[in-house]
């Protein structure tokens, strides 16, 4: 363990910022509230936006990209949206400026002023619905599936690496549809696409469910959601997929001729995740002993040390190791023979464990006179002395192991933190642990916000496979027909 590395039970939010900088996944920049994202941070994220991006091809779905600035006359147009994005927005008022009178600096060319201001996206449902409106004119040219890469603006007082910057990377899925089935169709199928790719490649499990109506996107019809449960018991928002309506068509007079020859209002969704991934990845698995990763996100999947004395030992373990590298490199795995002769395999074995390697092989002089090599799996930090002859497979089979340990560890996690909660005195000690509680609420807004005023706990979602089941609402004692997740979130 790092020297001074603090102790998730110690506190928990300071282990986390510790872990994103030691393990050299981002740090902070000279802009308040955003960070640089630094290559072993962004080689995860990689692999993030790789196995994404797939997904979303593998569905229809082609990459575009819309511009960085938007006119602030479009973010009005959509009173809900203006409404809840406002107070987060970017504003570009002049494009120049000049040398000040002294002329050892610069000042705003106040004859520079933009006639209209720009605002730097904080998402953008607005410019491309505007650019809609001109490839849309007939049923023919329905559905549109476009998806886009990019960085996005909110200015947040509050922030935290990967959870809340100023700045961040993501994917914004944006289709227009027909119908109003085809694109709740659409919204539902990339919230699966989402919850695949948290639990197959993150192993993360989460939650499908719908937002209540106080916690949809601004603009939205219907948002659904997947939520995660981090080690401290809090959730963890991990993706949306909105259905739009025809609001944002409305707003931008996106029509097309249908097939009975009549003008209608196209039908939208929107969907995304982004870097926040990340701080659920590190949440979801990492100990106090650094950063934990799953096989299928490790840019690392596998690390070779050799333990020598002499130049001429080390000349033999780099001959013996070869073959050993190309066969796991064949197999698809990454791997890295560290032969450095700056650092000492101690140093080495302490690096990979803190970066989350998921596997980590040590080989020396008598293990090869035994035919043998010490193999550590990172989730467990057990170590098996095992034959080198097979060692590939072996690699290969620890791997998916492992991916599957972490995640059944998480699902177990959640599922012990889970707990049905019946009276408002239960509720007011229990969220106190942590965890998911499920309590009947009476569906309203003015219910939801009181018990966010009053516990800072807000509805994480209404889970699809929650059953019907009469009860009374924890805080009024009204009806519910069904349980919802409450719980506090980052």
């Amino acid at each position: 363990m790092a020297k001074d590395f603090v102790k998730r039970s110690e506190n928990y939010s300071e282990w986390y910022n510790q872990l994103v900088v030691r393990a050299d996944l981002a740090e902070n920049s000279a802009v308040r509230g955003c960070m640089v994202i630094k290559p072993y941070g962004y080689a995860i994220w990689e692999k993030m936006h790789d196995a994404l991006d797939k997904m979303f091809k593998d569905t229809g779905h082609v990459n575009a990209y819309f511009p960085l600035f938007i006119p602030k006359s479009f973010l009005s147009r959509e009173a809900d949206h203006v409404k809840g994005f406002a107070k987060e927005c970017a504003v570009v008022t002049h494009y120049r400026l000049k040398t000040n009178e002294e002329g050892n600096g610069v000042i705003v060319d106040p004859e520079a002023r933009l006639e209209e201001e720009l605002i730097v996206r904080p998402t953008s449902e607005t410019i491309i619905w505007s650019t809609y409106k001109n490839w849309i004119k007939s049923y023919r040219d329905l559905p549109i599936l476009c998806n886009q890469w990019a960085n996005v603006v909110r200015w947040e007082m509050r922030t935290r690496m990967f959870l809340r910057t100023a700045e961040f990377l993501w994917q914004e899925g944006h289709t227009a549809h027909a119908t109003r089935e085809e694109a709740e169709a659409e919204a539902r199928k990339m919230l699966d696409v989402y919850a695949d790719f948290a639990e197959n490649f993150m192993a993360v499990p989460v939650i499908k469910g719908v937002k209540s109506p106080n916690e949809r996107f601004a603009g939205a019809l219907d948002t659904y959601c997947i939520e995660a449960m981090m080690q401290d018991g809090k959730a963890l928002q991990a993706g949306t997929s909105h259905f739009l309506g025809q609001n944002f068509a409305k707003a931008f007079d996106v029509k097309f001729l249908n097939k009975e020859n009549q003008l209608e209002h196209v039908w939208a969704t929107s969907w995304g995740v982004s870097t926040r991934l990340m701080g659920a990845l590190i949440m979801t698995h990492s100990d106090d002993n650094g950063l934990v990763l799953p096989p299928k996100l490790a840019p690392i999947q596998c690390a070779i040390v050799p333990i020598y004395k002499t130049d001429e030992q080390l000349a033999m373990m780099d001959e013996k190791v070869a073959p050993i590298v190309e066969a796991l490199k064949k197999k698809g795995i990454s791997v890295k023979y560290d032969n450095r002769t700056e650092y000492k395999p101690g140093w080495k074995f302490n690096e990979y464990e803190f970066k989350g390697v998921p596997v980590r092989l040590a080989i020396g002089p008598r293990d090869l006179e035994n035919g043998t090599c010490e193999v550590c799996r990172r989730d467990t930090l057990e170590k098996n002395n095992v034959a080198l002859e097979g060692i590939v497979d072996y690699v290969e089979n620890l791997l998916n192991e492992i991916q599957a340990n972490l995640l059944k560890k998480a699902a177990d996690y959640r599922e012990a933190n889970t707990r049905k909660v019946d009276t408002w005195d239960e509720f007011l000690v229990e969220i106190e642990k942590g965890g998911f509680l499920l309590c009947h609420w009476d569906g309203t807004t003015e219910t939801e916000e009181k018990i966010k005023e009053l516990t800072k706990a807000t509805i994480r979602c209404i889970a699809y496979d929650a059953p019907e089941e009469e009860g009374k609402c924890i805080l009024t004692g009204k009806p519910s027909k069904r349980r919802v997740i409450f719980a506090r979130s980052y």
